[in-house]
Formats: C-alpha cells, structure tokens, sequence
C-alpha cells in the first residue's frame, strides 16, 4: 500500500503523524513518491481555531481530488471534533485523536476490504496515555517525543480540553527509555512535546513533574540536546530552571503561552498568570540560559480587547524583547466562552492590531538576531543547497554556512552577520 500523510496543526500532531508512520512503514506499506498516486490519504487535522478547521477540510478536499481511487482516512481533533463533517466529505475512515494503532489497522481494512469505520471515544473517560513510537518525521534530522496529553485549563478560546480530554502523562522511566533508542538511532535534538507539558505528572504515582522527567531524558541520551514545546509560565520557577540547566543538555529556547500582554485580557481569557509572573519568569530563563532565544504566541483582536489592552500589549512585548513572535488575530471558534462573550472585534481591527504586532516582533527580533553577530552558536544542520548548508542554533534560529556533509551533525558556528530571516557565520 501506498500512502499519503498530510499534517496540519502542532508538534504533537507532527509525533503523532510520525508515530502513524513509523507503524505503516513496519506492516510493509511505503510512502507514496512525488507525483505517484496513493491508495490511502490520511489527513492529521486540527481544530484549535476555526481556521485550523477550514484549513483540515480543504486538505481533505484537495487531497481526495488528486488521489481519487484512494481511500480517505482523517483523525486529530477537528474530527474528534466535528466527525460528521468528515464523512460527509468523503472520508471512508474517521477516527479522532485517540487509538493511532487502530486507526492503522482501519486504513489497512479498507483498502484490503472496502470496510469503512467510524471509531471515536469521549476524550474525558479517558485515562491511560497512549504509548506510541518515537522518533523523526519523514526527513526529518531531530526527533520528537510526547510525554503528556489532555489539557484541563480552560482557556475561554480553546477548544481542545474538549477534543484531547484530560492530562495523561507518560511515566519517567518508560520517557528515559524511548530517549535511549532515539539516542542510540543516531539522533542528535529530541523535541519533548506534549498538549500542555507544564501539566506533566499530575496523573501519575508520586506526581514526578517536568523537571524530573527532562532531567531522566537527559541522563537516558547524553549525545541529544532536548528541546521542549511551549511552556507555561506558571512553572518556571528558580529551582526549575536550575535543574534543567544543570543537565547541559537543554537548548537555549523556550516557547511560552503569552496569549495577550494586558493583564485584564488575560483575565478574560483564563489565563493562570499575569504579566508580572510572566516577566518574572522570562529574567529566571535568561539568569540561568544567558543569549536564549524566547519566542511566544499572541492573540490580538480578542474579544473586550480596548485599544489601552493593544498598547499595554505592544508595551509588554518591547519590554520582554521576543526573540519570535507568532501573532495571531482571535479566531472565534464555536463551543467555546470567548465566541458567546460581549464586544467582538471586527476583522478590519484585528487586522490592524496584528499589523502592529508584528511590526513590534519584528523589532525586537531583528535585534536578537544582531547581537548574536560575533558570538558562537551550536548548529544541528538540516538542508544543503550550492554548498551551504542551513541548520537550527540552540537558540533555535536559522544558522548558514559552507561546509561539506554536515546533515544530523552538530557544529559550533562563529556568527559573522544577519541576512534576511537568518544569521550566517563559518563552522569552527
């Protein structure tokens, strides 16, 4: 069998696509090539925004399109979601995001068979994490490892508590095992991911927390550095972010949830933290990981959200000096607080705001990316393309230089400018 995966949405759909993967590939099915037609399109979707969901069912369209004897299989939370859309769209298997083990053996039976299936669960009843394999997207040079799912937060925008449940954990030892493997498979960067990774423990015996764990994965693959997903605020704490740092092993990036720079938005939303806490946090992380490169979602437009919130917002992010922002404009997303709450804002203002957003990351990004100019940054290339090869810093920054051979290696780079979106440098 010949298969075709698209994914859409974030690091723990792009584990999960490669788990899907990895589990295809060891029953004997390969991925279909450039231009050569599929017998199975599987579409990993996402449904965090109403755009995620209107991008998930275009890519069913689309990819039903070019493939049109192959059979349709999509799963991920917009069709935890919304699975009667997805049939109705033409997919022969529906399942949510849960079971990728059986979602496998569905998509074997209905190409074999002609069997359709629809399996989905109630993402609250469940309890137990499911284990799947670790290890790299298709092409991929660093691995990824989930470590956690569900989320019990509640943030007034967010749909997935409700399409990813609540927060199952994977246990430290069985985390430091999967590392090991990825370790001795020649890996050289691990991505440990999850749904909301500050949860992770909470569900298990003697509530180990993140810190412990990225402290066994450290121990468990000594020649990976680790890079972790986005991070709440709330636990960044002094003895944290000592620990982690004293593995040698964790990369200088951290992710956060900023979501808004104005602490009456915030509130709206449901955050756990202020500006304050979170200002606090972003000086423990740069104490103990000095030149790390911080990097955070916001969402501008959200509804309430006055002009005095946008400028306490703008204000806010000078002052932490991003190293990357990713700025959305609130998307409303039925089934949620937010999308029942007073005072909407209209498309032409959130376009407006996010425009003044982006003008303020690109400031302060910009900025970062000079004062790397002169130092040395640790580099896993990726890409080679006339002689150069580009790679990710620790900081996580896009780094180019010349050399030969470099892929999956690691290498010190002496920075020696800025060119566009990247910094350039030699290897030394």
């Amino acid at each position: 069998m010949k298969y075709i995966i698209y994914t859409l949405g974030c690091k723990v759909n792009q584990y999960e696509t490669q788990a899907m993967e990895t589990l295809l590939n060891e029953h004997g099915h390969t991925a279909a090539g450039d231009g050569e037609l599929a017998d199975a399109v599987i579409v990993n979707t996402c449904a965090v925004t109403a755009e995620a969901g209107r991008k998930s069912r275009q890519a069913i369209n689309r990819l039903k399109e070019e493939n049109p004897d192959a059979i349709v299989a999509v799963s991920g939370c917009y069709s935890q979601l919304s699975p009667d859309t997805a049939e109705k769209l033409g997919a022969d298997v529906v399942f949510g995001s849960n079971d990728r083990v059986k979602l496998v053996e569905a998509i074997e039976n209905a190409v074999a068979k002609g069997e359709r299936e629809k399996n989905l669960d109630k993402p609250f009843e469940r309890r137990v994490f499911e284990e799947l394999p670790a290890g790299a997207v298709a092409g991929h040079t660093r691995a990824l490892l989930k470590i956690q799912d569900g989320c019990v937060n509640f943030c007034t925008y967010c749909i997935i508590p409700y399409t990813r449940g609540r927060v199952r954990s994977l246990p430290v030892e069985a985390a430091a095992e999967q590392a090991s493997e990825l370790d001795a498979a020649g890996y050289r960067e691990l991505v440990v991911t999850g749904i909301e990774v500050a949860s992770y423990g909470v569900d298990l015996k003697g509530k180990p927390d993140l810190a412990d764990v990225i402290v066994a994965i450290a121990k468990a693959a000594p020649h990976m550095r680790l890079r972790m997903g986005s991070i709440e605020p709330s636990i960044i704490t002094e003895d944290f972010c000592r620990r982690i740092a004293e593995t040698g092993s964790v990369c200088r990036h951290f992710h956060l949830s900023l979501q808004s720079g104005c602490d009456a938005t915030l509130k709206a939303m449901n955050r756990k933290y202020d500006t304050a806490r979170f200002f606090e946090a972003t000086e423990l992380l740069r104490k103990y990981f000095p030149g790390c490169g911080l990097t955070a979602d916001l969402i501008v437009g959200f509804p309430g959200e006055t002009e005095e919130h946008q400028r306490e917002t703008l204000e806010f992010l000078e002052k932490v000096a991003f190293s990357d922002v990713h700025v959305f404009p609130y998307s409303r997303r039925p089934g949620t607080p937010a999308d029942k709450m007073p005072n909407q804002i209209d498309r032409a203002e959130k376009a407006k705001r996010s425009k003044q957003a982006r003008a303020v990351a690109e400031k302060t990004r910009r900025a970062y990316l000079e004062s790397a100019v002169g130092t040395v940054l640790p580099v896993l290339f990726e890409t080679e393309e006339d002689g150069c090869w580009q790679g990710h810093s620790d900081t996580y920054v896009l780094v180019r230089a010349k050399g030969d051979k470099l892929r999956g290696l690691v290498k010190n780079v002496e920075i020696t400018g800025v060119s566009g979106e990247m910094l350039v440098g030699n290897t030394v």
